[in-house]
C-alpha cells in the first residue's frame, strides 16, 4: 500500500476540481476519433504489399464474363466489430474498428490480423444520380461463410457458401442520399461442417491460416427491370457454334439477342428465349489452347420485341475436352488431340492477404509463372479463386483442374452433405463458362468424402462438357474410389508412380514431388518447415526436378500416364516445397532448366500414337 502526504492529497483535489469545472464549461477533451485503417505487418511481404491503396482496392471490374459498363466499387475501408451469437445488427451505430475490404480479417492487409467466428461490417454509400429509374444490384464476390445483409435497417438477403458469388436486388431498401450497409458474418471455419479447404483456426503443416469474412470484391451496379443474371456458354466445335443460355430475373416474355465477335467483327448472331439454349454460329472456329488461347467476344441484349433492355458483354473460347483411346490407352483429348497435361498444385494463398491476392497484377503473376516455366496446367487445390483469376488463365492459356474445397469432417452429417452439394453446384454454375477449366475434382484424398460414385455422376450430369475426377488420390488416405469418372488419379510422394489406365478411365498423377528448399529470409516461421524431401541447394533442386520429369515422360510413353501435377508452385506458410518462396520473391530452381524439361515432355506427348 502507498501512503500519500497531506500536500499531495491537496494537489490531487485541486486537480480534480479543475477537471470537473472544465467538463461543466465544455472544455473537456472530446472522445478520441475512431482509429484509421492501417495494415498490420505480415510475417512475409510480397512485392505488391506496399502497392495496396485503401482508396482504390482491387479496382478492376470483378466479373469478366458478365460485364456492365456502370458500376460502383465498394472495396475500401469499412467499420468493423467482433460479434456474438444472437446480437442485433448495429443499425445507425458507428463501429469501433476499421477493416480493409476485401481482405479476410486474419490477414495483415485487413488491418486486424486475427480470427473471429462472428463479425459486423458497416459502411455507407450513395447511389449515383445517373442510376435513377433503374434497379440496383448489390454484388459480393465471396464471403466466408454465412452472410446476412442489411440496407438502411432492412434485411435484404442472406447467403451461405464461402466460395461463390451472390447478388441482392436492394432497390426497395434504398433512400435518397446516404445509405447504410451492414453485413453480419458467421464463419466457424474448421469447427463447423461446411467446405473449408485447407483453412484451419490452428494451422499446421499442410493446413493454413483461415480466411474469414468478406474476401472478394463488393460492388453495386444498375440494371433494367429485366436483367441477365448468368451466361452459360458451351462450345460446340463439330457444330461450329457456341451454345448460350442467358439466365435472367424479371425476364418473363423476354428474348435474348446474342452476338459472337472476333475483334469488332460479328461472326455469328442468334436470338431465343431467356433461359433456353441459343445456338450462335461460329464458322471455322479459331480454337482455344494453351499454345494459342484465342478468345471471342460476346454481346447479349435483352428485349421484349419492342425495345432493347439489359445489355452485357462477355467472352468465350472454342475448345473441346474428352477422353478417347490412342492405341490401347485411354487419354484426355484437347480439341481432338492428346497433349500431356503438366502442371503444379496451386494453393492460392498469400502471406499478406491469405485467400486474397494484394492486387490484380499479383493474381496474374501466379498464372504467368506457369507459362514462364513451361507448364500447361494448373490444379487449383481445394480453393476457388475470384473470377479474374480464371480470366487470366483463359487469357494466358492454362488448363485448369478445379477442386471443390473439402469439408474437414471424416463422416459428414446429412446437413453437411446437403450444404456441400449446394456449394458444389454453385462452383460449377459460376465457372462453367471458363474455357480454361477442363476437369472438376469434387474430392481430394477422401477428405470429407462420401458417396464418391454418386457425386461424380452428379457433377457429370450438371456439366457433361468436362472431365470429372471422382477423388484425387484414390490410392491413399482411405482409398475412397467410386470407380467412375474419367480418370484414375494417384498421389505419390516423392514419386513418380501411377495407377494403370482402364477401359473407362485414363491415368493421371494428381500429386507428386514436394521437393523442399528453405531460403533464408523468405520463411514464414523460421525454424519450422515441412517438405516431402529436402534438397540442399538450388542446383540440387533443379537436378532432382529434371530427374522426376524424365521419369514422368517414361511413364507416359511406357505405361500410359496422361497428366502430372507437381507439388507445388509456391511455399505456403511453413511448407517449403514450392518452386517459388511464399513471398514470390525467389524462384528456387533454374528457370530455363525447368521450362526446358517441361516443354520436352509436352512436345514429346504430341507424337504419341503417330
Amino acid at each position: 500500500m502507498h501512503r500519500h502526504s497531506p500536500i499531495n492529497c491537496f494537489i490531487y483535489r485541486i486537480g480534480m476540481l479543475i477537471v470537473c469545472l472544465a467538463v461543466v464549461v465544455g472544455c473537456a477533451p472530446s472522445p478520441s476519433a475512431p482509429p484509421a485503417w492501417t495494415p498490420k505487418k505480415p510475417p512475409l511481404s510480397t512485392r505488391w504489399t506496399s502497392e495496396v491503396n485503401s482508396e482504390a482496392v482491387l479496382p478492376e471490374y470483378p466479373r469478366p464474363q458478365l460485364v456492365r459498363p456502370d458500376w460502383l466499387n465498394l472495396n475500401g475501408v469499412w467499420e468493423f466489430a467482433a460479434a456474438k451469437e444472437g446480437e442485433t445488427p448495429p443499425i445507425n451505430q458507428a463501429l469501433a474498428e476499421r477493416v480493409l475490404v476485401p481482405f479476410p480479417i486474419e490477414s495483415a492487409l485487413s488491418g486486424l490480423q486475427r480470427y473471429h467466428d462472428r463479425m459486423w461490417y458497416r459502411r455507407t454509400f450513395t447511389v449515383p444520380e445517373a442510376w435513377n429509374g433503374r434497379r440496383v444490384q448489390l454484388n459480393f464476390g465471396a464471403v466466408d461463410w454465412e452472410a446476412t445483409v442489411y440496407v438502411n435497417g432492412q434485411q435484404v438477403g442472406a447467403h451461405r457458401g464461402g466460395y461463390d458469388a451472390f447478388s441482392l436486388d436492394i432497390t426497395a431498401a434504398l433512400q435518397d442520399g446516404s445509405n447504410e450497409l451492414i453485413v453480419g458474418v458467421y464463419d466457424p471455419t474448421d469447427s463447423g461442417g461446411q467446405p473449408v479447404g485447407k483453412q484451419r483456426i490452428a494451422p499446421e503443416g499442410i493446413f493454413y491460416t483461415s480466411s474469414s469474412g468478406i474476401w472478394q470484391t463488393v460492388w453495386l451496379e444498375p440494371t433494367q427491370t429485366a436483367w441477365i443474371t448468368r451466361l452459360d456458354m458451351t462450345p460446340d466445335l463439330e457444330g461450329e457454334a457456341i451454345r448460350v443460355i442467358a439466365h435472367g430475373a424479371g425476364t418473363e416474355g423476354s428474348t435474348a439477342r446474342v452476338q459472337a465477335l472476333d475483334g469488332g467483327t460479328v461472326v455469328g448472331e442468334a436470338s431465343g428465349a431467356v433461359g433456353s439454349e441459343i445456338r450462335v454460329p461460329v464458322p471455322a472456329p479459331k480454337l482455344w489452347s494453351p499454345e494459342q488461347p484465342f478468345l471471342y467476344d460476346l454481346r447479349v441484349v435483352l428485349g421484349d420485341g419492342r425495345s432493347e433492355g439489359d445489355a452485357v458483354t462477355s467472352y468465350f473460347g472454342m475448345r473441346s475436352i474428352a477422353v478417347a483411346k490412342i492405341g490401347r490407352v485411354l487419354r484426355p483429348m484437347l480439341n481432338g488431340s492428346f497433349v500431356f497435361q503438366m502442371g503444379t498444385l496451386d494453393q492460392g494463398f498469400w502471406p499478406d492477404g491469405l485467400y486474397t491476392a494484394p492486387t490484380d497484377e499479383a493474381l496474374r503473376f501466379d498464372v504467368q509463372q506457369h507459362k514462364d516455366l513451361g507448364f500447361n496446367l494448373i490444379r487449383k487445390h481445394v480453393k476457388v479463386e475470384p473470377q479474374r483469376w480464371y480470366y487470366w488463365a483463359d487469357k494466358l492459356g492454362l488448363l485448369v483442374w478445379q477442386d471443390m474445397p473439402s469439408m474437414k469432417l471424416e463422416n459428414p452429417t446429412p446437413e453437411a452433405r446437403q450444404q456441400f452439394e449446394v456449394e458444389l453446384r454453385e462452383l460449377i454454375d459460376e465457372h462453367r463458362s471458363a474455357p480454361s477449366i477442363v476437369m472438376w475434382v469434387p474430392f481430394n484424398e477422401g477428405w470429407g468424402a462420401y458417396e464418391p460414385r454418386r457425386i461424380a455422376d452428379l457433377v457429370k450430369e450438371w456439366d457433361g462438357s468436362r472431365l470429372v475426377n471422382n477423388n484425387s488420390g484414390v490410392n491413399c488416405c482411405g482409398n475412397v474410389d467410386g470407380g467412375n469418372g474419367d480418370v484414375v488419379d494417384w498421389h505419390v510422394y516423392v514419386g513418380p508412380e501411377m495407377g494403370l489406365p482402364s477401359a473407362v478411365r485414363s491415368s493421371v498423377l494428381g500429386e507428386f514431388g514436394g521437393l523442399g528448399l528453405k531460403i533464408e529470409g523468405h520463411e514464414w516461421r523460421p525454424g519450422t518447415h515441412f517438405s516431402y524431401k529436402d534438397e540442399r541447394d538450388p542446383a540440387a533442386l533443379t537436378t532432382r526436378y529434371h530427374e522426376l520429369i524424365t521419369k514422368v515422360e517414361g511413364l507416359m510413353a511406357n505405361l500410359g500416364l496422361s497428366a502430372a501435377v507437381y507439388t507445388q508452385l509456391t511455399d505456403v506458410e511453413t511448407e517449403v516445397n514450392g518452386l517459388l518462396t511464399y513471398d514470390r520473391q525467389v524462384l528456387k530452381p533454374d528457370a530455363g532448366a525447368i521450362k526446358a524439361v517441361n516443354q520436352h515432355l509436352i512436345e514429346t506427348s504430341k507424337m504419341v500414337g503417330q
